[in-house]
């Protein structure tokens, strides 16, 4: 039987790492930092639970299903077909990947230009040129992609960040301050709600398809073996990733900043200016160039695979091409555009995903037949997420006084009790179901 060695395990899961962990892996654990002050703590262990601790559920969840196809299709075929096509163009073209582009220019190129190239929108658009050209050079072989990510991109960004932490360790930095915003109250939740702005739940459970042509590559076909793999990749990861978030949010509590500001990136600039000067610009540029192309080439790998495998009439590359086309073309309308559209997204899919996941998790002890709980479960959780970006999104929360009655709603997780509201029904109806079946079994 062919297995992977443990060097290939480990570089496999270095890959995995690099494809989630991007620009937004940057500047949320920093902001986080800076806003939680005394509270770090609390608020990054929430953070860390619902980004590395839930990719890491996804590929379990994955991984006992087989694949994500069968994953989904335990709800209904139209949730199959249009859940993961909203996953694939929110962390793809419409969303993610542009983001990641528009950022790396924004800390990587745009401190190093001149005043007017900087206002100017020639600047950008010449460098996402360059940019997406090399994203679709990784990307247009997947099969070379571990040695890429695993041998080249990834070591270079975890060497980068320790050697950020080490330097911290022997500089007199900022003692953390008090806690503001939501923090303050409830650093915990705010925290865990931080964590959907990374993507990396909804991004694990797209990845598998990934995975799935890898061990294709390597003539893996035993299924356990698979679910064991998986498992290790998915732990490898996490533990990459919370080592960054601890480390970047540590920092973002140690820098000195007069007044609030708005996002991580600042913060990130500010505490390299103030442990390496001036070539601290140069540290942060490397840092999120390697961490944005790191995530671009996962996303547009792992899309294009999909989008060949649903429209089969354009082939990988021809999609691989068509989405650093569409992703460069985005990324040019601005990262503030881009920033407003990805809230109210990612409430309306972060629910549903981790529902998902835990569904997956606990599917070997659901009922024998368990669609009924899948569906009535997600569907009042996805439509009450729905609701409550609505009102939030085009009502300016009209209805929050509302939805304020439901528990947990003020910290952000009202979905939950609808949720158990459906895994009960759903769990009724296929008990009353099966016994109604067997009854009629029984008398023929």
């Amino acid at each position: 039987m062919i297995t992977l060695t443990k060097k290939e395990i480990m570089f496999i899961g270095f890959m995995l790492f690099s494809m989630l962990f991007g620009a937004g892996n940057l500047i949320f654990p920093a902001y986080l930092g800076q806003a939680a002050g005394e509270n770090i703590w609390q608020a990054v262990i929430g953070f860390i639970i619902s980004d590395a601790g839930f990719a890491v559920l996804a590929f379990i969840a994955i991984a006992k299903a087989g694949t994500f196809d069968s994953l989904i299709n335990r709800v209904h075929p139209i949730f199959a077909l249009l859940f993961p096509m909203a996953i694939y163009l929110s962390i793809g073209p419409g969303l993610a990947i542009p983001r990641a582009g528009s950022l790396a220019f924004e800390m990587g190129v745009k401190p190093f230009l001149p005043g007017t190239i900087q206002s100017s929108p020639f600047g950008l658009l010449v460098y996402t040129i360059v940019f997406f050209s090399i994203v679709f050079w990784f990307a247009k072989s997947p099969s070379k992609l571990v040695d890429r990510f695993g041998k080249i991109l990834t070591p270079s960004l975890l060497v980068l960040i320790i050697i950020v932490f080490i330097k911290s360790l022997f500089t007199d930095l900022s003692s953390f301050k008090g806690a503001t915003l939501a923090y303050k109250e409830n650093p915990f939740s705010q925290g865990f709600l931080d964590g959907y702005q990374t993507m990396d739940a909804i991004g694990a459970l797209i990845y598998g398809i990934v995975f799935i042509n890898i061990f294709k590559s390597k003539k893996i076909s035993n299924q356990k073996l698979q679910v064991k793999y998986l498992a290790c990749f998915g732990l490898i990861c996490g533990l990459l990733l919370t080592i960054c978030y601890l480390i970047i949010a540590y920092l973002g509590a140690s820098t000195s900043i007069i007044g609030n500001v708005d996002n991580g990136a600042v913060i990130l600039s500010t505490v390299l200016q103030q442990l390496f000067g001036q070539s601290g610009t140069i540290v942060l540029g490397l840092i999120f160039t390697l961490a944005c192309l790191s995530v671009c080439i996962g996303l547009i790998t792992s899309c294009a695979q999909y989008f060949s495998s649903i429209f089969p009439k354009l082939s990988y590359i021809k999609w691989a091409i068509l989405l650093c086309l569409v992703s460069g073309f985005v990324a040019n309308l601005g990262l503030s555009q881009i920033l407003k559209v990805s809230i109210p997204v990612l409430g309306l899919l972060y629910p549903m995903a981790i529902t998902l996941i835990i569904l997956g998790l606990l599917h070997d002890r659901l009922p024998f037949n368990n669609r009924p709980v899948y569906v009535v479960t997600i569907g009042l959780v996805g439509l009450f997420s729905l609701i409550d970006v609505a009102n939030s999104t085009f009502f300016n929360g009209t209805f929050s006084e509302v939805l304020s009655y439901v528990p947990m709603q003020d910290k952000g997780f009202g979905w939950v009790i609808p949720g158990l509201i459906g895994f009960t029904i759903g769990s009724i109806f296929e008990k009353l179901t099966y016994s109604k079946v067997t009854s009629v079994k029984k008398a023929a």
